[in-house]
């Protein structure tokens, strides 16, 4: 991998972590249209960690708060049913789904998930599904002709069963092409969470899975797949312009919805598809790292 290749990633993913239309997608799908060989899903998730840098720092009077009512729980010092203590009990039993199926399925990840053909369908699909969940509480939100707004929930009244919900959403994101935003604020639209609360818990639930899973795959940083220094520059460069796209969306979604990222999915699933289906791109460019 050249350092303009992963300058270019870098970018990528710093543009596409944080906005429900997948990240290693995108990784995976501009590797495709360039040429170049496939990053590989141990790039993918060294250069998370830039990404979930910038959520720690954005983030972190939210975190330090949670963490500290956590740990108080703990140790008998704090309630168990503080609404920060129940976040923070919640993001550890909702990355549990995801790290198991992370160890049982990384061949899986790393070799069959990174079809375009699958990528393509997941891209549709879960399009319609986000458009679904939007539109659902658009609805809630404005009311009708004959009925007054539906009050949404928030943070503080996520339990045990949404959180479980929620960690099962993030489990999709395994397959490339689901997004791990896109799944996790899709589900918490659909359980009746506001845009905001949903997008919140979404990044502050991708933080233990996206460090573990970056962590792990840190070992392979060097092994003659993935350059360690290239890796690093570009996870350098993932983090700063995460952190300008978690400022952003924050602020879009506040008044916004999500369905110019519905339209974008569904569209970018479709060209894939026609451009497979017309033999203009193999459904395996770039597979073969070297």
């Amino acid at each position: 991998m050249s350092w303009f290749e992963s300058f270019v990633l870098g970018l990528v993913q710093g543009l596409t972590e944080f906005l429900p239309i997948s990240s290693s997608a995108h990784l995976r799908l501009t590797a495709a249209f360039a040429d170049w060989n496939d990053p590989g899903a141990a790039f993918t998730a060294v250069t998370q960690l830039g990404t979930e840098a910038a959520v720690l720092i954005y983030f972190r009077k939210d975190i330090a708060r949670i963490v500290s009512a956590w740990f108080r729980s703990v140790i008998g010092k704090g309630a168990r049913d503080d609404s920060d203590a129940r976040i923070g009990w919640l993001v550890i039993i909702g990355s549990v789904p995801i790290g198991v199926l992370g160890l049982l399925l990384k061949d899986a990840i790393e070799g069959p998930f990174r079809d375009l053909r699958l990528i393509a369908t997941t891209l549709v699909v879960m399009g319609v599904v986000l458009g679904f969940a939007d539109r659902r509480a658009a609805r809630d939100e404005g009311g009708g002709r004959h009925r007054a707004a539906t009050q949404r929930k928030e943070l503080t009244d996520l339990d045990v069963k949404d959180g479980l919900i929620y960690g099962a959403c993030q489990a999709l994101a395994l397959i490339p092409g689901v997004s791990r935003s896109g799944a996790t604020i899709s589900g918490g639209l659909l359980l009746g969470y506001t845009r905001e609360s949903a997008a919140r818990y979404s990044f502050l639930l991708a933080v233990p899975a996206v460090l573990a899973s970056g962590l792990f795959e840190l070992k392979d940083a060097g092994d003659g797949h993935t350059a360690w220094g290239p890796t690093a520059f570009a996870t350098v460069i993932a983090f700063a312009v995460g952190y300008a796209v978690i400022a952003w969306f924050m602020k879009f979604i506040s008044s916004k919805s999500f369905m110019p990222f519905v339209i974008y999915r569904i569209l970018l699933g479709l060209l894939l598809f026609a451009l497979v289906g017309f033999d203009a791109l193999s459904p395996h460019a770039g597979e073969n790292a070297g």
